[in-house]
């Protein structure tokens, strides 16, 4: 039994983005060398978050819209009143209380076991950010 970690990065451009990261774990795997078993990826972010979801353009907008509407980023936040690092990010950390830190995805054969529409995704709350990290823990043969 193997436990590899690895890290992905990823770039953000907007406020609140989508991004498919499918390949990004599946070209992981294949470094990993794992055949069957489990990955485990976080972001270790308490403003990103991992998603499995439809992969579709509409929907993806739907879902910043949906995200935007859900928790407005110009509310009375006392988080916001004396933030951390300077940035008035309440409502991200408000819109991560709906979502994983964590996705644990089966592996077989070498694949992700994965549905038929599903995808990995990136969710960034509180962008855009140079750099942002997904981590990646293999566990199997």
């Amino acid at each position: 039994m193997k436990i590899i970690l690895q890290q992905i990065s990823v770039a953000t451009l907007d406020p609140i983005q989508v991004i498919d990261i499918t390949a990004d774990v599946e070209h992981a795997l294949e470094k990993a060398g794992i055949r069957d078993g489990l990955v485990t990826l976080i972001s270790p972010h308490t403003t990103a978050h991992v998603n499995l979801n439809e992969r579709e353009e509409m929907l993806q907008r739907d879902m910043v819209k949906y995200l935007s509407d859900l928790v407005p980023q110009r509310g009375d936040y006392l988080h916001n009143r004396a933030p951390v690092d300077g940035r008035d990010n309440a409502h991200a950390h408000l819109m991560g209380l709906f979502m994983n830190a964590t996705e644990t995805i089966p592996i077989s054969g070498g694949k992700l076991m994965l549905g038929g529409w599903q995808s990995v995704f990136f969710i960034e709350l509180d962008g855009p950010r140079s750099e942002r990290r997904i981590l990646a823990q293999f566990l199997g043969s």
